[in-house]
């Protein structure tokens, strides 16, 4: 019934008109290539064609230079506002401040069903820190890459957003404003000059980061700022016109600070993107389209979804992870060439699920994934108790299976100049008994 379903909504694509900033042509596009008047379908490169203002059009592009004086400092900003609907428009605020180059041109990649790091086939360990992009210390920031390398960790996750309603306090990191329709990137030292510094130190420390670009939750923002700037719901989100401009704009934003760079492992479409009750081809859709432009900005490196893993009949139990109600099909999302390889979290205590359930759902992804002909990556897992004897059969699991080419705890915790960073009951902290089963054993294992 979905393929029939999807075939029907693919048939409809193509003679309908592609709205203003939409995805019109490219390899393995079967959507529609005529767009809205009076933008025309413009090449940008063989993964994706856009929908642009014509020539001529009255869509026009305008840049200032203003200047802001706070109590303490004066910065100069670049703004840049462009149209994307009769209501709505997407500014960017542009710093002076050049963006971390490296010299380097040797990227992460798949080989088969692994990766490839710095010309090393392996299976890798990693972890998450969802905080280390917010922090204000340099020395804190190379603190954790430092601990990270020398436990033998290669992947660290990280957000790359920092959504806002409101503008924060001076001293307080954002990254992208959203309100009454307007979209405004901070780029400046409380902006995505901290993450300019996570991405130089991780290059300094030998450590790969996957960074990501809209929560599904409203944590830091996420989809739910977008729809207090926007409208719509958090279900309407994936196909809102004015609110995918802005999520393309910002991805815009940060994938050209760090194109040349290679401590990125991945682009990340979402953390565990969700549309309850959707039919799955809202976001294979976005999918499709979202990674295809982040290919048309940087084919050099790596496009993952950042799911959790639902919705698979590859050795299913039957139970709601395995489920297609989250608006999720691994399979056919896998299946999309701008995917570079899977996800899959594991939280059996939030989905219902016993904690020997982790290995059925390991099992299940790893032959998912070999017969995708991709790698996946065991990319969250956390218990909040007992987590040597909970999750240590979980990374034995992961190890052992065939298809999973990496595992990345959630999450890691450390001692900065302000004190333990934040634990969450799944936290994995530097240099604790945990720690040594979970890292160095595991570490060691491989």
């Amino acid at each position: 019934m979905y393929y029939s379903a999807a075939a029907l909504l693919l048939a409809g694509l193509a003679s309908a008109q592609v709205a203003e900033y939409g995805q019109c042509g490219g390899q393995g596009w079967t959507g529609s290539t005529t767009c809205v008047s009076p933008y025309t379908c413009q090449y940008q490169n063989d993964w994706y064609s856009q929908c642009l203002p014509a020539t001529g059009s009255s869509s026009t592009t305008s840049t200032t230079s203003k200047s802001t004086t706070t109590s303490t400092t004066t910065k100069t900003t670049t703004s840049t506002t462009t149209k994307t609907s009769s209501s709505t428009t997407t500014k960017s605020t542009t710093s002076t401040t050049s963006a971390p180059v490296s010299t380097s041109t040797v990227f992460p990649t798949t080989n088969g069903l692994n990766f490839t790091i710095d010309g090393e086939t392996s299976y890798y360990a990693g972890t998450n820190s969802y905080w280390i992009g917010f922090l204000t210390n340099d020395a804190d920031v190379d603190l954790v890459m430092q601990h990270l390398y020398d436990s033998g960790l290669r992947i660290l996750r990280v957000w790359g957003f920092n959504d806002v309603n409101t503008i924060p306090s001076s001293g307080t990191v954002w990254f992208q404003h959203l309100t009454d329709g307007t979209a405004t990137i901070n780029t400046g030292a409380d902006g995505l000059e901290r993450l300019d510094y996570v991405v130089t130190s991780a290059e300094n420390h030998g450590i790969k980061l996957i960074i990501n670009f809209v929560n599904n939750w409203s944590d830091y923002g996420g989809i739910a700022a977008y729809v207090s700037a926007f409208g719509g719901s958090a279900t309407t989100w994936y196909t809102n016109t004015a609110a995918q401009a802005a999520y393309q704009t910002y991805i815009k934003a940060v994938v050209s600070r760090y194109s040349s760079s290679p401590a990125i492992f991945s682009w990340e479409l979402a953390n565990e993107p969700r549309c309850n009750g959707c039919d799955t081809s809202v976001l294979y859709n976005w999918i499709k389209t979202t990674s295809a432009y982040i290919k048309s900005l940087d084919s050099e490196h790596m496009v993952c979804i950042g799911d959790e893993g639902f919705g698979l009949d590859t050795d299913t139990d039957g139970s709601y992870p395995f489920t297609y109600g989250e608006g999720l099909n691994f399979t056919e999302n896998l299946s999309i060439d701008t995917i570079d390889f899977g996800t899959l979290h594991l939280y059996p205590n939030s989905w219902g699920e016993v904690d020997t359930w982790g290995p059925t759902w390991i099992k299940a992804h790893g032959d998912a994934c070999v017969a995708a002909g991709k790698p996946c990556i065991l990319e969250e897992y956390g218990y909040p108790s007992d987590h040597c004897t909970v999750e240590a059969p979980w990374q034995t699991s992961a190890l052992d299976t065939k298809g999973i080419a990496g595992d990345m705890f959630w999450q890691w915790g450390d001692t900065l100049s302000t004190g333990q960073t934040s634990d969450d009951g799944n936290t994995i902290f530097y240099g604790s008994s945990d720690f040594t089963c979970l890292v160095t054993d595991h570490v060691a294992a491989f």
